[in-house]
């Protein structure tokens, strides 16, 4: 019997830590390359994201199911279906695409919307840095209004998709907030 009590123990234990990430942004964001990278999967061949992709990776002392869905126009509206049971949610925004900033910041507003997200903390993966033309970090928080949230938890980080610059210490907020949360 104790045998059996401390299995079913290690079994609750290890679906606390069981985290569910949900990568979303505009197509074209880097969200894919975010989440295999997060895998440790090859990154020379990405293609567009039509329905969703699902990974988990194991990150200090977490499981977490990380959920990619597609951000094409048409695909979107179905967003709402992966908002249930959410932990945080990641928000991928190409730092170098300053033409559709303003269709990113009405995006990421409307999801903040979402009762079904309410206070679930926010991570704005600020993509392609590696680029010439990316905007900074800091002046991309403030097109996103960013400073204005406060009704969660959310931080902002500068990252490479394709380097992978950035995308650990992302994850290391995650786990750190997700210790806080559990407490």
């Amino acid at each position: 019997m104790q045998g059996l009590l401390s299995a079913f123990r290690r079994l609750k234990q290890s679906q606390e830590q069981e985290v569910h990430l949900l990568l979303l942004g505009l197509d074209n964001a880097g969200k894919t390359t975010v989440l295999k990278q997060l895998a440790a999967e090859n990154i020379s061949h990405i293609t567009p994201t039509q329905g969703f992709n699902l990974k988990s990776v194991e990150s200090d002392g977490f499981k977490l199911n990380v959920w990619d869905i597609g951000g094409q126009r048409k695909i979107r509206p179905y967003w709402r279906n992966y908002f249930e049971n959410t932990d945080v949610l990641i928000y991928v925004i190409d730092s170098s695409d300053t033409k559709r900033f303003e269709e990113s910041f009405q995006n990421l507003t409307e999801l903040l919307e979402e009762r079904m997200l309410a206070n679930v903390p926010l991570l704005v993966f600020a993509n392609k840095q590696d680029l010439a033309t990316a905007v900074p970090v800091a002046e991309l928080a403030e097109v996103l209004s960013l400073h204005t949230i406060q009704d969660r938890m959310w931080q902002v980080q500068a990252c490479s998709a394709v380097t992978a610059e950035g995308l650990q210490e992302g994850m290391n907020w995650v786990c750190r907030n997700m210790k806080f949360r559990k407490k």
